[in-house]
């Protein structure tokens, strides 16, 4: 069996994304490593975008932000 890949992304947040997606207690490393595991639960890391905001996870995923809600303790 093959070693996954390993993959290197780029992620922009902005601070008024930071508090509506995770709330204003949630760090944004957290944030990113929930957006992450949330993503890695669907797709192969290979398949992620390289450099993406994180808003644009609810483009392609449209129950990514009900689930960040929760998984980031936010709201």
């Amino acid at each position: 069996m093959d070693a996954p890949s390993r993959t290197v992304h780029n992620v922009t947040l902005t601070e008024a994304d930071r508090v509506r997606l995770g709330g204003v207690d949630c760090e944004a490393g957290a944030l990113i490593r929930r957006s992450f595991e949330f993503l890695l639960d669907r797709e192969p890391n290979t398949s992620i975008l390289h450099a993406f905001s994180l808003p644009v996870i609810g483009e392609y995923f449209p129950e990514y932000e009900r689930w960040i809600a929760t998984a980031a303790g936010g709201k």
